[in-house]
């Protein structure tokens, strides 16, 4: 290599060799590959219109509203199974009254959700873990936001199983709220009907 002064403006000129006529690039290369972008289109909230589905229902509201994804607030209710003894009992009837109690509900969370938020309203029957898990996969959720009241021995028998299951065989990824645990989200959206449905 040869340098020499550049009589016209001041400057040096940098004079390179035939074996140095290739410099190496000295960049780094970019990474094989990179990371994709996170987006969550639909989230999936299963409600039960108690206080403890609110406030999983709360915590789905900044995903929602970060990423422009659409709640689908979906509620199970859960088969009528009349006892023998109960003979005359109108099973469907019973059933179209759930179906009607559980519209109005979840009508009601909808209207309370903020107006930025998009929302559908999904309402299945059968058995909630089951429904979950299907409805999320039909309905292509890309997260479930579930609710568990995190408690132990008996209680957890009745009350934590139905988020148990749904993180066992979801499709997707799911995030579980317990009913006591650190916040970091404030003010629960809250429903204006008592329960009248089966629970999620």
């Amino acid at each position: 290599m040869k340098i020499k002064r550049n009589s016209r403006n001041g400057g040096v000129v940098m004079q390179l060799d035939k074996n140095e006529s290739r410099i190496r690039d000295t960049a780094p290369a970019p990474a094989a590959s990179t990371l994709s972008v996170f987006q969550l289109k639909r989230i999936l909230v299963p409600v039960d219109f108690s206080d403890c589905s609110a406030k999983a229902l709360q915590y789905a509201l900044p995903f929602a509203r970060q990423f422009g994804a659409t709640l689908l607030v979906t509620h199970v209710i859960q088969p009528y199974i009349p006892i023998p003894e109960m003979t005359g009992v109108d099973v469907e009837l019973i059933e179209a009254q759930m179906r009607e109690a559980a519209e109005r509900e979840l009508k009601v969370v909808r209207q309370a959700l903020p107006g930025d938020i998009a929302s559908e309203q999904v309402l299945r029957i059968g058995h909630p873990q089951t429904e979950i898990v299907k409805a999320a996969k039909e309905l292509n959720a890309d997260l479930i936001i579930v609710s568990t009241h995190g408690r132990s021995g008996l209680a957890h028998v009745f009350l934590g199983s139905t988020a148990e299951r749904v993180i066992r065989h979801a499709g997707c990824p799911v995030l579980v709220v317990r009913e006591n645990e650190r916040e970091f989200v404030k003010s629960p959206v809250t429903t204006k009907t008592p329960a009248t449905t089966g629970t999620t």
